[in-house]
């Protein structure tokens, strides 16, 4: 190994652990200074906000974070370029996009590894958790699994359910050949396209892209 990569790595495992091991910690909204605000952050004061959901499950965007939370979900079977190395290796990824989440959107995130490679025992995890948040963010999951997880998550769910390796990849690549062909004077029906690999992201920017026009005899997979 280069000396360059020694140093890139351990700069990377540095960022990582100092001076606060991980990316992410949780901050209180309210102002916890007295025991007022204590009874209200807890018990009695709690009570109120509970029953107010309780009897209008709309008011929990009033009341709770979870109309502006999102959980980033894996089982860590395709992670990055990394492969299967399962759910608690990946942390540091879901860490990761839980951050990029926090400094370009403001949506708060926490990060959910779900040791579960079985679809229905894994698919039943993450629809129980959607009490908690106000999205669901999948990631880093092998296909073809992952086109199954995700349909049936839609499907079951009443919040938003989407799959960043396949539509996140998709909206990237299309806007960036949209714009390329912009520049050279071409359109998107006209022009042939070759893709390598035929995984997640490859499949969904195609769909993107016929949807978009181009032509499916002009693709080569």
């Amino acid at each position: 190994m280069s000396d360059d990569k020694k140093n890139k790595d351990q700069d990377a495992l540095d960022y990582h652990r100092f001076p606060t091991p991980g990316k992410l910690q949780i901050s209180p909204t309210k102002p916890l200074a007295t025991q007022n605000d204590l009874s209200l952050a807890y018990s009695p004061g709690v009570a109120s906000a509970c029953m107010a959901i309780h009897a209008n499950p709309d008011k929990a965007a009033d009341y709770t974070i979870r109309s502006n939370l999102v959980g980033v979900v894996t089982n860590g079977s395709a992670v990055l370029g990394l492969g299967n190395i399962g759910p608690l290796a990946s942390k540091p990824v879901m860490e990761g996009k839980a951050v990029l989440f926090k400094r370009f959107s403001g949506i708060d995130v926490f990060d959910i590894e779900i040791d579960q490679p079985d679809i229905d025992k894994f698919i039943d995890t993450v629809a129980a958790l959607e009490p908690t948040f106000g999205g669901i963010n999948l990631e880093d999951i092998k296909a073809p699994e992952c086109f199954e997880i995700e349909r049936r998550l839609r499907e079951r769910m009443n919040i938003p359910v989407f799959h960043d390796d396949q539509h996140g990849t998709a909206i990237i690549v299309t806007a960036a050949i949209l714009s390329g062909l912009k520049v050279v004077g071409k359109k998107l029906k006209n022009v042939r396209l070759v893709t390598s690999g035929a995984g997640a992201a490859a499949l969904a920017c195609l769909n993107q892209l016929v949807s978009a026009g181009l032509q499916k005899k002009n693709i080569i997979v």
